[in-house]
């Protein structure tokens, strides 16, 4: 049996920087007091048709859907495998009532599923952390998330990461620049190739966002959104570039950026990077103030952005950057299975105080724990800084020896089992 195509295993040592990655997601969401959500993978289809739009890729083309199996009068509901965590983000909100007592800031990391051709940065099965700020209208909070993410990139060590930024304005302002936009279109119909003879009066927006080298000089000769904002979208609009400035993060205004679903509003942006090809963004997001009520729920303004691991994950790789292992920081070498009960209660209480221990454990109990030379040998493949020795007489004198793995020439050392807490508390404030 086989993994299915597109849904990869995550193994160790890889599974290491995953978790190396997510701790550091922690952290920085904690600094700036984001709480952790989790919802379902499995929602009614309807949730994504209303909240992404009928006639986005994802909803057309991408989705794991099906009909659950009929209980008892028959009914069976139309399910879907979330491609995204928004649409379920403000469906729990709303369900739950979580706005009632104010705003909320939440973040997610979470598996998610679409059905297109695998690739380097784009799987079926794969990898989000988003955070999402309810409740909160200003622009304040736009600047926030754009800043979130922005520490993420610097806590990561990663660099050549380049944010674009538009604003998509609000309703009506779409519908008036959607009328200048088709007219425009049509002037050119023969230029336009299928996907965009097909979008032309569903989805007219996404024409911009086109990938076809063929239909660049089209697109960038288009009406611009921009240029259709009132007021108070392009005061808000400032507002987040002030922010934005006050901090030192560099942007570029990009006009045709306007995002692959159709929630959004105002403010929209991209992180994107030059070093992993076609899938060069690796985190995306913006304002969409109007989709807890699209999906049937009170009206409240929310804006957010979501990210995608494995890209971030290439990304580092890309650029080299080292990221821990796991490995212990104790290997225990048991020359005699006569010993083990006293060598185990000891390693229980390392780890009780911190200490990653790994105990040799031989394939096959039956032949004995196996030479010392064969025992170092998996001490040292374990990545260890230190051995353990728990030799029967240094026990008979209530003793262990220690034995640095990764300092050179370093001499064996002899402590008194009662000293062992102590030794532990040292090498913790090492670490």
């Amino acid at each position: 049996m086989q993994a299915v195509r597109g849904m990869n295993d995550i193994l160790p040592p890889e599974s290491a920087r995953w978790e190396w990655l997510e701790d550091i997601v922690r952290r920085l969401m904690a600094g700036y007091a984001y709480r952790n959500i989790r919802t379902p993978v499995l929602e009614h289809t309807d949730l994504f048709v209303r909240g992404l739009g009928e006639v986005t890729d994802v909803v057309e083309k991408e989705m794991y859907s099906f009909q659950d199996r009929t209980d008892k009068h028959g009914d069976g509901a139309h399910l879907s495998l979330r491609p995204e965590n928004t649409a379920g983000v403000v469906r729990a909100v709303s369900e739950h009532s979580l706005l009632h007592g104010g705003g909320q800031r939440l973040y997610y990391m979470a598996p998610m599923f679409r059905r297109e051709r695998p690739q380097r940065g784009r799987y079926r099965q794969f990898h989000q952390i988003g955070a999402e700020a309810l409740g909160y209208a200003g622009p304040e909070v736009d600047a926030e998330l754009i800043v979130l993410a922005h520490d993420l990139w610097q806590a990561l060590g990663l660099h050549g990461i380049s944010l674009q930024l538009n604003s998509l304005g609000q309703p009506h302002e779409r519908q008036q620049h959607r009328t200048a936009l088709i007219a425009y279109l049509e002037q050119h119909h023969d230029q336009l190739d299928e996907d965009a003879q097909r979008r032309l009066y569903s989805n007219p927006l996404r024409i911009l966002d086109t990938k076809n080298p063929a239909m660049q000089t089209l697109a960038e000769a288009a009406p611009r959104l921009l240029d259709f904002l009132g007021e108070e979208s392009l005061r808000h609009f400032e507002a987040v570039q002030a922010i934005l400035s006050a901090h030192g993060i560099t942007w570029t205004l990009n006009p045709r950026l306007v995002r692959g679903l159709d929630y959004y509003n105002l403010t929209v942006f991209e992180f994107v990077t030059e070093e992993l090809g076609a899938q060069g963004t690796i985190c995306g997001g913006g304002r969409y103030d109007y989709l807890i009520e699209q999906i049937g729920g009170k009206p409240a303004p929310a804006v957010g952005w979501a990210m995608g691991v494995e890209r971030v994950l290439e990304l580092l790789k890309a650029q080299e950057i080292a990221t821990p292992q796991a490995t212990p920081d104790v290997y225990a070498i048991v020359p005699d299975t006569d010993s083990l009960p006293l060598v185990m209660q000891t390693l229980t209480q390392l780890r009780r105080q911190g200490v990653r221990v790994q105990m040799h454990t031989p394939a096959d109990s039956r032949q004995g724990m196996g030479s010392f030379k064969s025992q170092f040998k998996r001490a040292d493949a374990s990545g260890a800084a230190h051995a353990l020795i728990f030799g029967a007489e240094e026990l008979s004198h209530g003793e262990v020896s220690l034995k640095p793995l990764r300092e050179g020439n370093a001499s064996q050392s002899t402590l008194a089992l009662a000293e062992l807490a102590q030794w532990s508390q040292a090498l913790q404030s090492r670490l």
